[in-house]
């Protein structure tokens, strides 16, 4: 069983920053590139930010110089630094990765956390 669990978010003031975790856990052979994704209310979920397993980034130009992503292979996490926090920054963040479980016959498939809320309000 392939979980992706993610936390840190919370109620900041704008200008404030937060750190974002999101662990993949379960029967993982192959972990690939890991998003950030958010969605506001009453929109769509957007993309944030990406990174590939060498590091190779992407960001979307609303967070770009602001948010930083980054990933520990070792403990098949995927981090986001958010700073300089904008009250238009407010959304439930989602994080997905693409993985292989263990002992199945399928590869790449993609996971999705449940989210966590970012509020940024003063």
């Amino acid at each position: 069983q392939v979980q992706l669990v993610e936390s840190g978010g919370g109620l900041v003031q704008p200008g404030g920053s937060l750190r974002l975790s999101c662990a993949a856990s379960g029967n993982i052979l192959r972990l690939g590139p890991m998003d950030w994704y958010r969605q506001a209310p009453g929109k769509q979920r957007e993309f944030v930010a990406t990174i590939t397993n060498g590091g190779t980034t992407d960001y979307a130009d609303s967070v770009k110089g602001r948010f930083s992503i980054s990933r520990d292979n070792a403990a098949n996490t995927v981090y986001l630094q958010m700073n300089s926090l904008k009250p238009e920054d407010t959304a439930v963040y989602y994080c997905n990765a693409v993985i292989t479980p263990r002992g199945g016959n399928v590869q790449n498939l993609l996971y999705w956390g449940q989210g966590t809320q970012v509020t940024v309000s003063a």
